[in-house]
């Protein structure tokens, strides 16, 4: 679910800016899914703009705030939202614990880091939603250690039917600032872009698996 449409294209128009959105038809890029995809969204570069990183904090934090009045603290999901769901939970005065995407191989073999606080929920925070699956493992580990999830929030969604589904099957809310539908909207302004291109984009959201350009 978007969070607003003013402010879907607003940080739209921002990850584009400082190239946080990167469009490549010809070689497209490769997810760790391995899904092949035009666009890539590298949300971690927002970090080093103080500017950008506190607008879309803050307006991440207001909207949980906005949603939630009972307890709850934070949890990023390791490691693209650690940083961005910091700033977050210092923003709403919340504890912070992160979540790997699987339990460390040394040490006390722990999956989560930080305090779990008992009866507690928690928001999980994530830079962007692809298929779902590393938010959604996020959320089962959490669940796991008895931690009750409220929702997923993230910067940017490619806004794919699987990731839908996966939420849906999850019986999980999650929530974006902006999305796929955004960007396109946007790159005509930033990217010089052909409608032949755009098509060839569109088209590969509608059939991401089994893309051909």
């Amino acid at each position: 679910m978007i969070i607003g449409e003013k402010l879907a294209i607003e940080t739209a128009e921002l990850l584009l800016q400082v190239n946080a959105i990167k469009l490549n038809i010809e070689k497209p890029f490769t997810w760790s899914s391995g899904i092949k995809s035009p666009i890539y969204c590298d949300n971690r570069l927002i970090l080093s703009y103080p500017k950008i990183r506190k607008f879309i904090s803050n307006e991440i934090s207001k909207f949980i705030k906005s949603k939630f009045q009972k307890d709850f603290y934070v949890a990023g999901v390791a490691t693209g939202s650690i940083a961005i769901g910091i700033l977050i939970a210092e923003i709403l005065k919340k504890p912070f614990i992160y979540v790997r995407p699987k339990p460390k191989s040394h040490g006390v073999g722990k999956q989560i880091e930080g305090t779990i606080l008992e009866k507690t929920p928690v928001v999980v925070i994530e830079d962007l939603i692809s298929t779902g699956k590393s938010s959604l493992n996020a959320v089962e580990a959490l669940e796991k250690n008895g931690i009750d999830v409220l929702g997923v929030f993230a910067i940017f969604s490619y806004e794919l039917e699987i990731a839908k589904i996966n939420f849906e099957k999850a019986n999980q809310k999650f929530y974006y600032l902006s999305d796929f539908s955004r960007l396109i909207e946007c790159s005509r302004r930033y990217m010089n872009l052909s409608q032949k291109d755009l098509d060839k984009v569109n088209k590969w959201k509608k059939n991401p698996s089994n893309w051909l350009i």
